[in-house]
């Protein structure tokens, strides 16, 4: 398996230099007037090698094509390789013996591709050139726009490609006599989640080369019209849909192993994917005023850029040791490669930027501030400012170092002061923006579709205000005293605001369908959401994202309690009441465990049984925690096993008690459902067949053919 991997992964380099030379050669070559009259015949007649290149441009061109499909091809053989060997316990093979061992169960085995950095960069060669293969195939779409796009992707294939064969290599041998059996999966990574999160994550990292390949093409060929950017937007759809599902998994993973009690604590690495997220996002909404108004050109290739930028830079963040993070590799060399590749794109950029940069002038002007326009460019200004401080957090400690020779981190709480006012201000642009028109809005007409929306967000805040037994914790006055609670009551205030106006959006347009048609109102609001599917996806993508807020917002009411409990102890959290039944341990092929079973009541009333638990990993000589973990609509009971008290022998139990966190999760699969609905093509508005007295009476208003017709 070595050598068939190491082989195939050198077969795909040199495809890749060949895709980029010829497909550069070929577009350097190819001459605009040939396709006139006479101009192929004047290209024909020139005998100098350039001439010759320029007869044989698209031919060229086509097997630049062509070997850029067959890159695909040749690193699915490695990757595959790369997993055989680890089924097959070839622990010859230094990767496999550092990353599997013969008890792990058969998906990690899989997961075995992912779960290293050698192996973590062939996958990410193989869903890169994965891309490139469904790009090349689609080239008709527009073949000039499309080849420039390949080479573009087949520069970034050589890269990696060559980082693989010349610094990360998988399929190095392991020095010394075989091994027996590996020292096993990283235990953090031995959760079912992490079977799925990685390749998701990566797909969102990986695709954001795509959009970025066809705004440099468009660039550099000063591509007319705005074709490249309708696009770009649907490639950039489906990476965003990924990088989303990639960030959520992570943090319920972070939720269900690390066993703090929380999803999201501002670790670099988890802002590392954020950050192209937020551009991603940016550039999801900017780029409706390119295409309706072609405003906002040079910022939206800006964001392409940008998003493809930094989701390179949070590779280098978690490759290069520059920073620490549970989540990031160990440090190597490969930081170096990673940041001169950053270097050289930028560079390359900039000169294609500032070179044709007059070709991205704006057609129109901002007109208003009351407009869709305005709108949207608040809310990108936001997504960028909330960007760079995640940016500039998440590199302060390295700045501080190089300027003051010691590291100074930053926590949870720099960037919660920017985050939550920004994600606010967010919301109220999320209600506003659908009731506003294009070019400019009236105030009455605002104030008209703005008011019943605002009386029910503000009387579900008073109403959450005099019930505290809704929260199941003292609410009251407390949010005016307490700048958490305050801000947790806006959250809910402006998600029901946005809720209610994506609300009004569908009841508006599904009533005037049902008084032309005479079906049911919610027949009416499926066929408008089936004519404007990009639209009306969007607001569902609204709704899920402001069901997510509510449940980030329930975050301010978390109580936790940590007690050493013997046999009949209890533990008081919230309205909860758990009793220590007993605690043993077992085991397994692949480890041993411990854990409690603690009975939980409610009222005087037995509700459950927890058994949280802990676990020692025998091949890697790791200790992992699988807390338990209770989920309702209203809160969550977490319960994590900390270990024995060696000097009693008795277990040390932490509970945490989170409102509303399943409502992150449900939020997440509405976004998912409005993203995909986004990307399915718009159904075709019925047509309306004519009455029988309106054909009668067009028949008779005909004039009478005569014998000279």
């Amino acid at each position: 398996m070595s050598d068939i991997g190491s082989y195939s992964l050198l077969l795909a380099l040199a495809l890749s230099v060949y895709a980029f030379v010829a497909g550069f050669i070929s577009l350097l070559f190819q001459n605009p007037v040939a396709a006139l009259a006479g101009g192929r015949e004047r290209a024909a007649s020139d005998p100098s090698f350039s001439g010759l290149l320029r007869q044989n441009s698209e031919r060229i061109g086509e097997t630049a094509r062509r070997a850029g499909i067959m890159v695909f091809a040749a690193v699915f053989v490695a990757a595959a390789a790369l997993v055989i060997a680890a089924f097959s316990n070839d622990f010859s093979i230094a990767y496999i013996f550092h990353h599997s061992n013969r008890d792990l169960p058969a998906a990690y085995k899989f997961a075995t591709l992912w779960s290293g950095q050698e192996g973590s960069l062939v996958f990410w060669a193989l869903l890169l050139s994965g891309y490139g293969f469904v790009l090349r195939l689609r080239y008709k779409t527009d073949p000039r726009l499309f080849a420039y796009a390949g080479v573009v992707l087949a520069a970034v294939q050589v890269f990696f490609l060559a980082l693989i064969n010349f610094a990360a290599n998988p399929f190095g041998l392991l020095q010394g006599p075989m091994r027996p059996d590996g020292t096993g999966l990283n235990p953090l990574l031995q959760y079912p989640e992490m079977v799925i999160h990685p390749p998701m994550l990566y797909l969102g990292y990986v695709g954001f080369t795509v959009p970025f390949a066809f705004a440099l093409g468009a660039l550099i060929m000063k591509y007319p019209g705005e074709k490249w950017i309708h696009i770009t937007r649907r490639w950039t759809m489906v990476t965003w849909g990924f990088l989303t599902i990639g960030i959520f998994l992570g943090a319920h993973w972070a939720y269900s192993v690390l066993g703090w009690g929380g999803y999201w604590g501002w670790d670099p690495v988890e802002n590392a994917s954020l950050m192209p997220w937020l551009v991603g996002t940016a550039f999801l909404h900017s780029v409706m005023m390119q295409e309706k108004r072609g405003m906002l050109k040079v910022w939206n290739m800006w964001l392409v850029f940008a998003a493809f930028w930094l989701a390179i830079l949070g590779t280098f963040l978690t490759r290069s040791g520059i920073i620490s993070s549970v989540h990031a590799f160990a440090q190597s060399s490969i930081g170096d490669w990673f940041a001169y590749f950053l270097a050289i794109t930028f560079a390359v950029f900039v000169y294609f930027f500032l070179k044709n940069k007059n070709h991205l002038h704006s057609e129109h002007k901002l007109e208003s501030l009351m407009s869709r326009e305005s709108s949207f460019l608040f809310n990108n200004l936001l997504f960028v400012l909330l960007c760079f401080t995640v940016l500039w957090g998440t590199w302060f400690p390295k700045i501080s170092e190089l300027v003051q020779g010691n590291k100074v981190t930053v926590g949870a709480p720099f960037y919660n002061r920017v985050a939550i006012p920004v994600a606010l201000l967010l919301l109220i642009l999320t209600a506003i923006g659908p009731l506003l028109a294009w070019r400019k809005t009236s105030f009455e007409s605002l104030k008209r579709n703005f008011l019943w929306p605002t009386i029910g967000a503000v009387a579900v805040m008073v109403f959450l205000m005099i019930t505290p037994a809704a929260w199941g914790s003292p609410f009251g006055l407390r949010p005016w005293l307490d700048i958490s609670y305050f801000y947790s009551l806006m959250a809910i205030g402006l998600s029901v605001l946005v809720a209610l106006t994506v609300a009004s959006e569908f009841y508006r347009g599904g009533r005037v369908i049902s008084e032309k048609t005479g079906q049911g109102m919610f027949a009416s609001m499926v066929q408008l959401t089936h004519r404007n599917t990009r639209r009306y996806g969007g607001y569902i993508v609204h709704f899920g994202v402001v069901v997510v807020i509510i449940g980030l917002a329930g975050a301010a009411f978390n109580q936790d309690k940590e007690k050493e409990m013997a046999y009949g102890d209890k533990m008081e959290i919230g309205p909860y009441t758990l009793v220590c039944r007993s605690y043993t341990d077992e085991e397994f092929p692949n480890y041993a465990a411990e854990w409690a079973v603690l009975d939980v009541y409610k009222n005087g009333r037995q509700i459950d049984t927890l058994t949280p638990e802990r676990r020692f990993y025998k091949a890697s000589q790791q200790t992992s925690t699988m807390p338990f973990i209770r989920s309702t609509l209203n809160e969550d009971l977490y319960v994590v096993y900390e270990g024995l008290n060696q000097d009693t022998g008795h277990p040390i139990l932490k509970a945490h008690l989170n409102p509303l966190v399943m409502w992150i999760w449900l939020g997440v699969w509405i976004i998912i459902g409005g993203t995909a609905l986004a990307l399915v093509p718009n159904a075709p508005a019925p047509m309306r067949m004519p009455s029988a007295r309106t054909v009668e009476s067009r028949a008779n208003a005909a004039p009478v053919p005569t014998a000279g017709d």
